[in-house]
């Protein structure tokens, strides 16, 4: 594929070298109102967004329907604690693969378990040990994207250099690339069924 191809595969794997979690000792210690949530997640998670300033990551109509959808313990006096934001981050990351359904499926025997208990595990216990495991995956990634990159570079091997076949390319790669997604969304899927 040509230097721009190579450009674009080089910034996804800069961006994914700059994936970052919140973590828990990043979130304040006191219960905040819905404006200093949205504020706090917005400046936290922009990066993350496909048109970084261009769309708010969190609106207090998005909380508000996670509270009334039971996704979100109601707030305690209009306030939310440390437990409803490491949740809602939850709920940030899931929303962009699963239905608002499968979420509740998830999130509820978490809730249900741990919110507002203190024990050996806790909600951000749950959630360090999770996401944790998602840095852990980063690198597994990186490779795993660079592979298909190279095996759609090999696709339409009888065509000539030129637009058409790096256009063909291109469309290999994404095709791969959705492919491992779907697949992956159906074993999601597939395990929040038999969920309890």
């Amino acid at each position: 594929m040509t230097l721009n191809t190579d450009d674009l595969i080089n910034s996804i794997m800069q961006s994914l070298g700059r994936i970052r979690f919140i973590k828990p000792e990043d979130i304040p210690n006191i219960d905040l109102y819905m404006d200093q949530v949205t504020g706090f997640i917005d400046a936290h998670l922009k990066n993350t967004a496909r048109f970084p300033g261009e769309e708010r990551i969190l609106t207090k109509t998005m909380i508000n329907n996670y509270a009334k959808n039971d996704l979100l313990p109601p707030p305690q006096k209009k306030k939310y604690n440390k437990e409803h934001m490491l949740l809602l981050i939850f709920i940030y990351y899931f929303k962009n693969v699963l239905s608002i359904n499968d979420i509740q499926r998830l999130l509820k025997p978490i809730t249900e378990r741990y919110y507002g208990k203190s024990g050996e595990v806790d909600i951000a216990g749950i959630y360090e040990e999770a996401l944790g495991l998602g840095e852990d995956q980063v690198e597994a990634l990186k490779a795993d994207v660079l592979q298909k990159y190279e095996k759609a570079s090999e696709s339409f091997s009888d065509l000539e250099e030129g637009e058409e076949k790096e256009f063909l390319q291109l469309f290999s790669f994404l095709c791969m690339l959705i492919l491992d997604v779907y697949v992956k969304k159906l074993l999601i899927e597939k395990i929040i069924d038999g969920f309890a």
